[in-house]
């Protein structure tokens, strides 16, 4: 007989909240889709219905599947409602001051043998463990943006995370259709400490004039079978994420490499944040 799967709350309902909710609920899991705003709520579920919709136009989900999965996703504002949830993955913005309330809060609200997750992509995992009353319980799951689409989720285990939240984090990964690999709790882990870097130089190229940012994204297509630009990437996550994980990178290691350029910088200043403003290094229609 198949283990019963958990219930999975998830705090945020932005990209990446809105990614793993879609591909949790099309695991057969219940979710808790929480944020304090009912507005960003209602925006995240619609969200999740339009890339299910893109699915079954594709022909790789059908009608029912999609309305099965809905049915499972169940948008929240209190943060009350996770109290029933085995399994809880943070999602908020990349602010140490936001996330300790959250994980303080919410580790008051779930059960003794719930498993909270981080899913920062630059913070320590070892001090947002600190926040909480069983750091053995608590552990750094990175997914990947978009989440349905990409395949990886970085386990990456604090001082005090135990073997059996890391296996029981494993295994999640493994039933949503994810390659877990587990890294060590060090600033920007493994993929962001060797690709945000990338970025930052490819703003450096296009701020000295090496080409423009179409250019400098086909080079890195055609010369390294990216398929993505960094530029264009860099506006798909953020920029304001891109910054604050440079940033972040930058006061942790001290290296000048991880100084976000001023490309970056003073792109977020102007509001101009990517795909999801309309426009970062590229223009995007509304």
């Amino acid at each position: 007989m198949a283990a019963q799967k958990h219930t999975i709350g998830i705090i945020g309902t932005g990209a990446m909240g809105q990614g793993i909710a879609q591909v949790a609920a099309q695991a057969g899991y219940e979710v808790v889709f929480q944020n304090r705003r009912q507005e960003s709520v209602e925006r995240g579920l619609g969200a999740i219905r339009k890339s299910l919709e893109r699915l079954v136009a594709k022909q790789k989900l059908s009608e029912g599947e999609m309305s099965e999965a809905l049915d499972r996703i169940r948008g929240v504002v209190p943060l009350e409602e996770l109290k029933g949830c085995e399994r809880v993955i943070e999602c908020a913005p990349e602010d140490l001051e936001l996330k300790r309330d959250l994980l303080q809060k919410v580790d008051g609200i779930v059960g003794e043998d719930a498993i909270l997750a981080t899913n920062t992509s630059s913070l320590s995992v070892t001090k947002l463990a600190s926040y909480v009353k069983r750091p053995g319980h608590f552990v750094g799951l990175h997914f990947f943006n978009p989440v349905p689409m990409m395949k990886l989720v970085e386990v990456v285990r604090g001082m005090r995370t135990s073997d059996s939240t890391v296996a029981a984090v494993r295994g999640l990964a493994e039933n949503l259709g994810k390659v877990p690999i587990e890294v060590k709790d060090s600033p920007g882990f493994e993929v962001n400490r060797v690709l945000f870097p990338m970025i930052n130089e490819a703003a450096f190229a296009l701020q000295q004039g090496v080409a423009d940012p179409a250019s400098i994204d086909e080079c890195m297509k055609l010369g390294c079978n990216h398929p993505l630009g960094p530029l264009a990437l860099a506006d798909l996550v953020g920029l304001d994420v891109v910054y604050a994980i440079l940033d972040s990178l930058y006061r942790e290691y001290g290296e000048p490499r991880y100084a976000p350029c001023l490309e970056i910088k003073k792109r977020v200043e102007a509001g101009w944040l990517g795909r999801k403003a309309g426009r970062g290094f590229y223009t995007y229609a509304a």
